[in-house]
């Protein structure tokens, strides 16, 4: 190893910074990229879209399962009562609870207590949860506006009580699901909270399928178009770098936002125009 003295170290300094304002000045173009400049001033949002996409299409799919049979349950096979009524008012009462909470319960369940750690399941299901109100309440209103009399003509045509129900009173209640779902997507897609404790990070330098680990696709963190855009405005160093991604990840979200808005209208519409009563 070569060691320098002290006049020498001071030499080399002297030198180094002889160089530089000589090269600076021969480049007035040139800008010195320091470490706080540097920070997020590139990657692409590639990683967060993809992140996004694969969060919120784990959450669709598990609150639609799950909050279709609920509502099916509630409306079709429950006989009412204080009981049903106390866990209608319930799902009526998560619909209000702040998203951070959400966060703190995917957190302490899917995190910790199952074990799956930072992870898009824990996300995923986390984000499931925050949605689960919504549709639930909008598939029961979308099944009790289908009349009664689909309900007794199928019955009385020797159906049973599922074929009913899958033949004759879920296509028609469909479109006023699935506009409940594109909604529900809408508002999980934007949400930083609940995924700021069970999913998301702030940087990857491999998309999903680049990274696949010892636990498998599912269990690794991933980006978020929400969380990334958090960072970059808020826990960097803002400088004439990171302004265009910040203002450009917002653009891109909103895009987001509004063509799901608009494929909600679209799907309601289209399905509705095809189901004649």
């Amino acid at each position: 190893m070569v060691s320098f003295t002290v006049e020498e170290r001071k030499a080399l300094q002297i030198g180094q910074s002889f160089y530089r304002d000589e090269f600076l000045a021969s480049n007035p173009g040139f800008k010195p990229i320091s470490e706080s400049s540097a920070s997020y001033s590139g990657g692409g949002i590639l990683g967060p879209i993809v992140g996004t996409v694969l969060l919120t299409t784990i959450a669709v799919v598990v609150a639609l399962f799950i909050g279709v049979a609920a509502a099916v349950f509630l409306n079709e096979y429950s006989s009412g009562g204080p009981f049903i009524d106390t866990i209608r008012l319930a799902i009526l009462n998560l619909a209000g609870v702040p998203s951070i909470v959400f966060g703190l319960f995917g957190l302490g369940l899917f995190c910790l207590a199952l074990g799956w750690g930072t992870s898009m399941l824990s996300g995923g299901f986390t984000l499931a949860v925050m949605i689960l109100p919504v549709i639930i309440t909008a598939s029961e209103e979308s099944l009790k506006a289908i009349p009664k009399g689909f309900r007794e003509a199928s019955l009385a045509l020797g159906a049973t009580k599922w074929q009913t129900i899958r033949k004759a009173v879920l296509p028609y209640a469909m479109p006023g699901i699935l506009t409940a779902s594109v909604l529900g997507v809408t508002r999980v897609a934007g949400e930083t909270a609940p995924i700021m404790f069970t999913a998301a990070v702030a940087a990857k330098d491999k998309l999903p399928w680049e990274n696949l680990g010892d636990g498998g696709f599912f269990s690794q963190s991933v980006q978020s178009l929400p969380y990334h855009i958090f960072t970059v405005s808020a826990r960097i160093p803002q400088t004439e770098y990171t302004r265009p991604m910040q203002y450009g990840s917002v653009f891109v979200f909103m895009v987001m936002v509004m063509c799901l808005s608009g494929l909600s209208v679209w799907m309601r519409t289209h399905y509705r125009g095809k189901l004649k009563w």
